[in-house]
């Protein structure tokens, strides 16, 4: 089993350093067989072939069973002419891994906004209002005049027909309950598309309980009481600020682990739900357990999809070591306080 690792920018290379001591641990332990390469992406690519992602990382990406990528600085890259390409969307758009599950849970013994919390939210992660993956050549937003900036949406059938089955099939293995978010009271056409797809599949799934919420009172009411929801699905830009809401709820961004993944080409992609931190990095404060528990997702996605129980049986012994050592208040960095 082969695995890219990618370190990226700002903490990248701290907090991967950590994730793969604890995936080599696993490697060992579980008999996994995992072999690692290591390629440049982010600023040390940009340094070294003038882009923050080379066509040939992504080409030699579709060769590997899985990828561990650490967090961008996007913020910070030049403009798209010299080099600065969103690595994030650029594995996610040109490898095809729609699927990017980002789950959020409160841990007992660390503070929490919220009380009680498990769920799952199933972002579509291809298309939306991102305007670096709504085009097919050019950007998806434009300035018609200086003082005018627009920006357009994509929203396919097919795109959210695909999360929508990757939402029910996760929920038949845990409560059986999904909540779709849209905006359609407003959005009517693209948001309507995305929730007419959504029920399309439900129909699929008699045993599974559907319910839906526009955005705004789907945010009201995750922190009102998250426990009330298992499976959320919803398009790019909307769980993107719904799954960090979450997992701020959980107790930090720090605890969320997400994978990004194609089951019909069977890769998956392990990243870090934060960002790169570069106020922080080089003084050993960085917390990895994001990335830890996205590589313990990823492990836990390729037992199931390849039937190898040991990889499961990996990635669920990764997650519980975790908590271990996130109930001890000594081994705890200083963002869970």
């Amino acid at each position: 089993m082969k695995i890219m690792v990618t370190p990226c920018d700002g903490i990248g290379p701290e907090i991967t350093a950590a994730t793969m001591e604890v995936v080599e641990a696993a490697n060992k332990a579980f008999d996994l067989g995992l072999q690692y390469d290591y390629e440049d992406t982010g600023f040390a690519s940009l340094e070294k072939y003038g882009t923050t992602l080379r066509n040939e990382t992504i080409e030699r990406a579709r060769t590997y069973d899985g990828i561990i990528l650490g967090p961008q600085s996007h913020m910070d890259y030049p403009a798209r002419d010299k080099g600065g390409v969103n690595v994030s969307a650029g594995f996610r758009v040109k490898l095809d891994l729609y699927a990017n599950v980002r789950p959020a849970r409160v841990r007992p013994f660390l503070n929490s906004t919220a009380k009680r919390m498990d769920l799952v939210i199933m972002r579509e992660a291809t298309e939306g209002f991102y305007p670096d993956r709504n085009m097919y050549a050019g950007s998806g937003e434009f300035m018609p005049t200086p003082d005018i900036a627009l920006s357009m949406r994509k929203i396919t059938a097919h795109a959210c027909e695909r999360i929508a089955r990757a939402a029910f099939e996760l929920a038949m293995k845990r409560h059986k309950r999904v909540t779709a978010v849209h905006k359609a009271n407003n959005f009517i056409l693209t948001d309507g598309l995305f929730l007419t797809q959504v029920r399309k599949v439900a129909a699929e799934f008699p045993e599974v309980k559907l319910n839906d919420y526009i955005i705004d009172a789907m945010a009201a009411h995750l922190v009102r009481d998250a426990s009330r929801f298992d499976v959320i699905v919803t398009t790019n830009f909307y769980a993107d600020i719904l799954s960090d809401l979450a997992s701020e709820l959980s107790g930090s961004l720090g605890l969320a682990g997400s994978i990004n993944a194609n089951a019909e080409t069977g890769l998956v992609c392990a990243q870090a739900q934060h960002g790169s931190a570069p106020d922080i990095q080089n003084q050993n404060i960085a917390n990895p357990t994001s990335l830890i528990l996205s590589a313990a997702m990823m492990l836990s996605w390729l037992g199931e999809k390849r039937g190898l129980p040991n990889f499961e049986a990996a990635g669920a012994e990764i997650e519980r070591v975790v908590d271990d050592v996130l109930a001890k208040p000594a081994t705890r960095t200083r963002d869970l306080g």
